[in-house]
């Protein structure tokens, strides 16, 4: 680690071709830098700011800008105007900072037509901001305080593919069951570790892969999993399932399915309507006390079964 503190007035004037600045774990902070500071940088493609004492985004950032590090600050405020020079960034990492929802400016990612990478774990969302990036396809929120999920929270977000939404304080009754409607491109959703007692409604079609493992979920109702038949993998270990607590045929549905991992939870038995594609079920740390000899007959392709713990 380094001590700098401050960058000089016109430091980086006579390098009008530098594509990429390390200024990582320093002491840089808002007040030692000012709006000139990296502007007349017209070829940067990578800034890297990550580990500092910025308060607040930086402004004046070059417009050549592709890659922007502001990880591991101290950043509490994204204003309206901040990000706006920077218009052909694509990845903008903002994670384990003291971030608010209300302290994100509505309009701070208009006009970011290329921001497709959105990192902002590890920070104090209290709920999803508003005016992400409308052609974001990654958003990591993880590890935030978000406790809700509004019907309108997420409509923007039409080319979102990867949305990690883990351990922050999610309830059921809190997840607006149209709150997905419009990602119709979701290849990856992850709602782990939060408090939610049911498998939300509404899921996308399209989705690959779905984490809820680490909730508190006791029943799947009827119709959640319909129509699902492109998920490949399914984690909910560490809830609170039963084998009543899953609609007649639910798994069925998933005619995709390779991955089942159901450990953890109150199992008593193995389901009896697993899908034909199956390859890999786990069901340690469950009840279940004998298994019938005829368990798999209709999974044929079962490569791994991990059941090594019954009780």
């Amino acid at each position: 680690r380094n001590k700098l503190e401050k960058i000089p007035a016109g430091a980086f004037d006579s390098l009008p071709n530098l594509r990429e600045l390390y200024l990582q774990n320093n002491l840089l902070s808002n007040e030692g830098m000012d709006n000139e500071t990296f502007s007349q940088l017209s070829s940067l493609e990578c800034l890297d700011l990550s580990n500092n004492n910025l308060s607040v985004v930086p402004k004046g950032l070059p417009r050549s800008l592709v890659l922007l590090h502001l990880e591991k600050n101290d950043i509490r405020s994204i204003p309206g105007d901040a990000l706006t020079s920077a218009r052909n960034l694509e990845y903008l990492l903002l994670h384990n900072n003291k971030l608010r929802s209300r302290s994100i400016h509505p309009a701070a990612f208009q006009g970011l037509k290329k921001l497709h990478t959105l990192h902002m774990h590890n920070n104090l969302l209290e709920r999803v901001p508003r005016g992400l990036p409308r052609r974001a396809k990654t958003l990591m929120l993880l590890h935030n305080s978000i406790s809700e999920i509004g019907r309108n929270d997420l409509t923007l977000l039409y080319t979102l593919i990867e949305l990690n939404l883990s351990y922050n304080k999610l309830t059921s009754p809190k997840m607006h069951r149209e709150a997905f409607r419009k990602l119709r491109l979701l290849e990856t959703l992850d709602l782990s570790g939060n408090s939610l007692t049911s498998m939300p409604r509404g899921l996308p079609r399209s989705l690959h892969v779905l984490e809820i493992k680490n909730n508190l979920i006791n029943s799947i109702p009827d119709g959640t999993l319909t129509k699902m038949e492109k998920l490949r993998k399914l984690i909910l270990s560490d809830n609170q399932l039963k084998l009543n607590s899953v609609y007649q045929g639910a798994w069925m549905e998933l005619t995709a399915l390779t991955t089942l991992d159901l450990s953890g939870n109150l199992m008593t038995h193995i389901p009896a309507d697993l899908p034909e594609s199956l390859e890999y079920i786990y069901l340690q740390n469950n009840r279940i006390s004998s298994i019938h000899g005829s368990a798999f007959e209709g999974t044929p392709n079962i490569k791994d079964l991990l059941y090594p713990q019954f009780y």
